[in-house]
């Protein structure tokens, strides 16, 4: 099915300053408080989702993804400066309904989970890529 294949997966990294944090909460207005005291250094969830987003997006499955579902869990806050790894992995293809299933992660460099979830995508859309 347009080249994909359960197991495949796709990783980017980044790390959040202050700066962006402070843009995330003036824009949205998002002046929730969340994990306690560390409310000020921890990167908003918004953020971490919108790395996956770009995964699915721009990597895998890639352009032309539309992006029906989505769940997630935060188990422990990521903090500002910490360097973060998002990652997608296909588990499950079905090319009759065009339906793409993927396990959805952002690790810390040291490897504690701050976000995990599943995502569903529809890829009948899908542009081709050139490897």
């Amino acid at each position: 099915m347009k080249g994909l294949t359960i197991g495949q997966k796709a990783s980017t990294t980044r790390t959040f300053t202050a700066v962006d944090v402070a843009a995330y909460r003036t824009l949205t207005g998002d002046l929730t408080l969340g994990f306690g005291e560390m409310v000020e250094a921890s990167i908003p969830g918004p953020l971490l989702a919108g790395m996956i987003s770009d995964l699915l997006g721009t990597k895998l499955p890639g352009r032309g993804t539309n992006w029906l579902k989505q769940q997630f869990q935060f188990p422990a806050p990521a903090q500002v400066g910490d360097e973060i790894m998002a990652t997608v992995e296909i588990t499950r293809l079905r090319p009759e309904k065009e339906l793409v299933n993927l396990r959805t992660a952002c690790t810390t460099a040291a490897g504690t989970i701050v976000c995990s979830g599943e995502s569903l995508v529809l890829v009948r859309d899908l542009e081709q890529t050139q490897e």
